[in-house]
């Protein structure tokens, strides 16, 4: 089998048509996958949710593994720019007010989250997981860790996002579980922890 096969990419549209075909493909796929998972998923149910014939899809989209690809890269790249933004501000905010924004970014896009979740940790591609939101997550919180604290040691910072990012997946968990008792205040707790832990930390 060729690398090509075992590897398919996203053709990129070069006509304005094309770019409008690969959004509302990209859009009908993001549904699926949050609806039925990655392996649950089919190109067939994805070309019809987007009203495109089967044709059109494959022409941008050789494969599942390509779609399920592209959309990584895209929530991948726009929850690292959210991060990079709070990066360049945050020596200027406390320490709960950092956890605030953290939470708040992990925990955002919920729609695009909800596609993207199924598909991290799928069996994909080498170059789909070198990029998957655990590695990328605990580089970006370290990065804004040491922003913050600018003292602390790359290896230190690294260990603190490992805990940090831990307590912001266990909050994603429970927001995804709707009609649970308690979850507004287990949430608070979580964040408070967070808090307290970054503070300790730096004593």
């Amino acid at each position: 089998m060729s690398a090509e096969v075992e590897n398919p990419i996203a053709r990129a549209p070069k006509r304005e048509r094309g770019k409008q075909r690969v959004t509302e493909l990209l859009q009908a796929a993001a549904a699926v996958f949050a609806e039925k998972g990655y392996e649950g998923a089919t190109m067939t149910e994805i070309a019809a949710r987007a009203g495109a014939p089967i044709g059109s899809l494959y022409q941008f989209f050789p494969a599942k593994e390509a779609l399920a690809d592209t959309l990584v890269q895209n929530y991948a790249a726009l929850l690292a720019a959210d991060l990079r933004t709070l990066a360049a501000r945050a020596s200027d905010i406390d320490t709960k007010t950092l956890v605030e924004a953290l939470f708040g970014l992990v925990s955002g896009r919920p729609r695009e989250r909800a596609a993207v979740l199924p598909l991290a940790e799928a069996q994909m591609d080498e170059r789909t997981r070198r990029i998957t939101f655990r590695h990328m997550l605990r580089r970006h919180i370290a990065t804004i860790l040491r922003a913050r604290f600018p003292a602390l040691s790359p290896g230190a910072a690294h260990e603190m996002a490992v805990v940090v990012l831990q307590l912001i997946k266990a909050a994603n968990t429970l927001s995804d579980e709707q009609g649970l008792a308690g979850r507004a205040t287990a949430l608070r707790e979580l964040r408070a922890l967070a808090t307290q832990y970054l503070e300790q930390r730096l004593r």
